[in-house]
């Protein structure tokens, strides 16, 4: 039952106890769409991909890949799959081509297929001399590349990936990333990486989960956009000024004169070496700096080396749309309604204390009085003892 929509989620749930993984997460993924599923740890994305490839049920909500529901139709959406977990569970004790055969033939291969699809998995994988290695004695890298080798062996059309790069080299990095750009071409892939870098080079959208809820999906242009701000980068020369009786300005004039920029916020310097100075700012997305900043260095007579207008990285976006999470498992938001509710409670106990303090008080005196008549009884009976004892000595020494 083939259609467009090759992975939709409908209002997905997932408790694992008291535990919320998933809160009401939907998305679509279509035909030739390469995706990038984005988020902290912690967030729901490696939970979303083992409902999708039916590992585990969903609490609510319902899921199909190409067209079948996952959990009523689990063999036909495996089929349609290619799936590299995170950690790829191998089996150690076969060597790689015969763990790749032996995928192959789970998935219903016959010999002549599995020759032609090997050859092409081995080329992408780079696995050509390590066929007839163990796999129990290759590298966390190398294991990576089996794993990715044992997903695209029935050549599917969907690929789901979960930190496919991971331990990989920037050679083999950039090996993957083209491949799935290549077979992008006429595959849906769901990419998960906490390499956003990756994702700005593999996917033309991207979808932004954190705490089990989706808080972006679409175009990575849009994404960037979010923040409703643009950055402005800016270099000056620190040796020389503008003409030749001008005094080379000094990081703090630079930045101080920058933030008095109207609509200019965040202002900071980046590194360089010695020879100038570089800063960047934010701004209004519907506004423009440059004219300004261009004026103002020419007002102080600075060397204006480059100045640009960026939109907000894909990074600096993530960082925006998950801070409140990580504020969260920072515990902050926690820590400043404890100290309201003991700010309040402070002043109560300070009354309460000036209380505690008279009784105190009172009871050390009474404490006093008590001990000091046992005090005084003690000693009327000392002497009461002493009279007696006198009395019997004496008595003794008269007697012969």
């Amino acid at each position: 039952m083939p259609t467009d929509v090759m992975i939709s989620a409908n209002t997905l749930s997932k408790r694992f106890g008291p535990v919320r993984a998933l809160d009401r997460v939907s998305f679509d993924v279509r035909r030739g769409e390469v995706v990038g599923f984005l988020g902290p740890n912690g967030a729901g994305k490696s939970t979303t991909m083992r409902i999708l490839t039916c590992f585990i049920a969903p609490t609510s909500g319902t899921a199909k890949v190409n067209g079948f529901d996952v959990f009523e139709s689990p063999l036909e959406v495996r089929r349609a799959l290619g799936y590299l977990p995170q950690r790829a569970p191998l089996y150690t004790d076969m060597n790689v081509n015969e763990y790749l055969e032996f995928a192959a033939q789970v998935r219903g291969l016959d010999e002549a297929t599995f020759n032609t699809r090997l050859k092409k998995a081995v080329e992408v994988c780079g696995l050509a001399q390590s066929l007839e290695r163990t796999i129990g004695t290759l590298s966390h890298g190398y294991r990576q590349r089996v794993g990715l080798a044992q997903a695209l062996i029935h050549d599917p059309p969907i690929l789901i990936l979960d930190e496919p790069t991971s331990d990989l080299d920037p050679n083999e990095k950039a090996e993957v990333l083209r491949y799935i750009e290549e077979i992008g071409k006429d595959r849906t892939i769901l990419l998960s990486t906490h390499n956003l870098a990756e994702v700005e080079q593999s996917c033309a959208r991207a979808i932004i989960v954190s705490k089990g809820r989706v808080v972006a999906d679409g175009p990575l242009d849009d994404i960037r956009s979010k923040t409703g701000r643009v950055r402005y980068v800016l270099v000056i020369d620190e040796r020389e000024g503008a003409g030749s009786s001008r005094k080379p300005p000094t990081a703090t004039e630079v930045q101080d004169s920058l933030e008095r920029l109207a609509g200019a916020s965040g202002v900071k310097e980046l590194p360089t070496d010695e020879t100038a100075h570089k800063f960047e700012l934010g701004g209004a997305q519907d506004g423009d700096l440059r004219a300004e900043i261009f004026r103002l260095c020419v007002q102080k007579g600075w060397t204006l080396l480059e100045l640009r207008r960026d939109a907000q990285t894909l990074d600096a976006v993530f960082r925006d749309l998950t801070r409140g999470d990580e504020r969260l498992d920072r515990g902050r938001d926690l820590e400043e309604e404890f100290d309201e509710e003991t700010d309040d409670e402070g002043d109560e106990d300070e009354d309460e204390g000036e209380g505690d303090d008279e009784e105190r008080d009172e009871d050390a005196e009474a404490r006093e009085d008590d001990s000091s008549e046992e005090d005084d009884e003690d000693d009327d009976d000392d002497d009461d003892d002493g009279e007696e004892e006198s009395d019997e000595d004496a008595e003794a020494e008269r007697k012969p």
